[in-house]
């Protein structure tokens, strides 16, 4: 054979080199469809679209080299024991054989997504920014129907519950939830862990039913993935805090469907590393045939320790929150501010509200949550309940010692961190608008008014004046120190042509920073000033504000020319849009406007 021999055929170059379908990735892989889909899944390969569709455009392509990545991967030779095992198993089975397939079914390969999570998240930061879908998923399945027979494990569901609970109750714990709003879909919620905002769906507490057109095969695999994933980054945060990993929870409160709040209780306590170990380990080194009673009894010590720290009977202690969670220093101010905004609050949710979405928003603000049922750390007719969260009216006694608001109000609050007049949201009540704390209004274009009504409500709870720069001089009113005996008539006077000055130079100041923002200099300022009249100012003004649109408009021009004809098309496709989002906004405002004139009239 000739050194150089090439076999007959054309050679493979450029796209056709790179890229592969996916009928071609199986059978290169020696997989059926749905293991190669479960792979590509598993570690994270997506399809590619190449610039050249050498084989046609109606399929599927990947990458060669991601092809090659899956094809040295220890899971596919594990996935491929897995296929063999099933088969020896369905033909015991057909020979009737059913010892020999119950001792095949005990010895079933496994396999385990460990080093698939290191290996697709280096670091911890990386795993973090990749949660988002993660969490929608877990809480999706968390929700669903736990029916034995069903396609989906009572087992995985169990599981996805557990694992919810467990991040909702670090979050709500340690104070990192920031947003939350509701909506048709279910509730968001947005947490700000290690510096990243991470986003999740929560579906309503509503009963779920299993549709036919869902493929569950390619969820479940994604759920594999996810579960795994979520049980790192849970165990990594739980540590973090120094507690144990996974939780030793009340089994009295488990029983009452208050998971939850068993959760609060254990990370509440601060059962870490250090109570537990330290009474067990202090003796002597046992042998190998003492290590399960030695795990035994250390689950009984923390648990009966736990107890011991929060009894059932005492009133609040079931809510006994973690003061030090993370250390005051590693707490920045949003964080003091969310731990803070319900802070000697008590709150009684009666049985037709969100149990499980306001038992892990109130406490991660700082409020002590009851309810009626086992576990409740406050009965209906405690006198320190201040709020009774309500959803219709009540048929029971009414209590003058508390106020009773929708649920809307609590999400209101959050949003705005601040306690909201409750009169808007008592019962029987429409609430005012829930706004989105997601959607940026200045951005849009288009402010509601109840968002400036929260804005004066912020603005008047922080009560901070800003001066301008350079001067000093409180602007306290000189009628309410008059009135107080603080001053007299004549210094009265004097603060308050003081305060008129102030006020002039403030708003002149104002008006000189405006004017810089719109272009306009310094010494056009000072003739603007010396004209007659104020009419030829405002046309001064608007000539420049004319000519930066102009100036705009040729650099938009000029740019638009050196576009490609995609980018072109796409930039007019985005001023369509922002176009459209203009006259939604005037409509939204004129329909206003409307509004509060016929209000006027009536």
């Amino acid at each position: 054979m000739p050194k150089h021999y090439r076999p007959a055929g054309k050679k493979k170059e450029g796209n056709a080199a790179k890229y592969i379908t996916r009928t071609k990735a199986v059978h290169y892989l020696q997989v059926s469809l749905a293991t190669f889909r479960r792979l590509c899944i598993l570690k994270g390969i997506f399809p590619r679209e190449p610039k050249k569709k050498v084989e046609g455009t109606h399929k599927t392509y990947y990458h060669m080299k991601d092809i090659l990545f899956l094809a040295h991967d220890p899971l596919v030779e594990k996935f491929r024991d897995i296929r063999a095992h099933k088969r020896k198993v369905k033909k015991a089975l057909a020979k009737k054989n059913r010892d020999r397939a119950d001792q095949l079914l005990s010895r079933q390969p496994k396999y385990t997504l460990n080093r698939l999570i290191k290996e697709r998240y280096p670091t911890f930061v990386d795993a973090l920014r990749d949660l988002d879908d993660c969490l929608t998923m877990v809480h999706l399945f968390a929700a669903l129907p736990a029916v034995v027979g069903e396609r989906i494990q009572v087992d995985r569901i169990h599981n996805c519950l557990r694992l919810s609970h467990e991040w909702q109750a670090y979050i709500s714990r340690t104070h990192r939830l920031r947003k939350t709003f509701i909506s048709v879909k279910g509730i968001y919620y947005q947490a700000e862990v290690e510096g990243q905002k991470i986003t999740w769906l929560t579906p309503h507490a509503l009963q779920q039913v299993l549709t036919d057109d869902v493929d569950f095969n390619v969820m479940l695999t994604f759920l594999e993935f996810y579960e795994a994933l979520l049980g790192f980054v849970n165990f990594k945060l739980y540590h973090s805090i120094n507690l144990k990993y996974p939780p030793i929870l009340d089994p009295r409160l488990e029983a009452a469907a208050a998971a939850l709040y068993a959760l609060y209780r254990y990370i509440g306590s601060g059962s870490g590393t250090s109570f537990g170990t330290r009474a067990i380990t202090s003796g002597k080194e046992e042998d190998e045939g003492g290590k399960d009673d030695k795990r035994t009894n250390e689950s009984e010590l923390r648990l009966a320790q736990l107890q011991h720290q929060l009894p059932a009977n005492e009133p609040g202690t079931l809510m006994h929150l973690m003061e030090d969670a993370t250390t005051v220093a590693d707490e920045d101010e949003e964080t003091k501010s969310c731990k803070n905004l319900f802070k000697n609050l008590n709150f009684f949710l009666s049985r037709e509200v969100p149990r499980e979405s306001l038992l892990f928003v109130i406490p991660a603000f700082g409020g002590v949550v009851s309810w009626e049922g086992d576990g409740s750390p406050l009965k209906e007719t405690d006198k320190s309940i201040t709020h009774q969260i309500v959803d219709r009216p009540s048929q029971g006694h009414l209590f003058l010692s508390r106020e009773y608001v929708q649920p809307q109000w609590v999400y209101d609050c959050v949003n705005a961190r601040i306690l909201l007049p409750t009169e808007a949201y008592m019962v029987g009540r429409v609430p005012p608008p829930h706004l989105s704390p997601f959607v940026d209004n200045e951005a849009e274009g288009y402010v509601p008014e109840y968002a400036e009504t929260i804005k004066r409500l912020q603005d008047s709870a922080k009560s901070q004046v800003l001066p301008m720069p350079g001067l000093d001089e409180g602007l306290d009113d000189p009628l309410n120190l008059l009135a107080e005996g603080v001053i007299d008539r004549a210094e009265a006077n004097e603060a308050a042509e003081k305060k008129r000055k102030l006020m002039m130079l403030e708003k002149q100041h104002h008006e000189e920073l405006k004017m810089e923002l719109q272009g306009i200099t310094y010494s056009a300022s000072l003739s603007n000033n010396n004209l007659p009249e104020p009419v030829e100012k405002d046309e001064v003004m608007e000539d420049a504000k004319e000519e930066l649109e102009r100036a705009a408009e040729d650099a938009r021009s000029m740019s638009m020319v050196q576009m490609s004809r995609k980018n072109r098309k796409l930039y007019e496709a985005m001023q369509i849009g922002i176009e459209r989002k203009k006259e939604t906004n005037k409509r939204l405002a004129n329909k206003r406007k409307s509004a509060q004139k016929a209000s006027k009239k009536e």
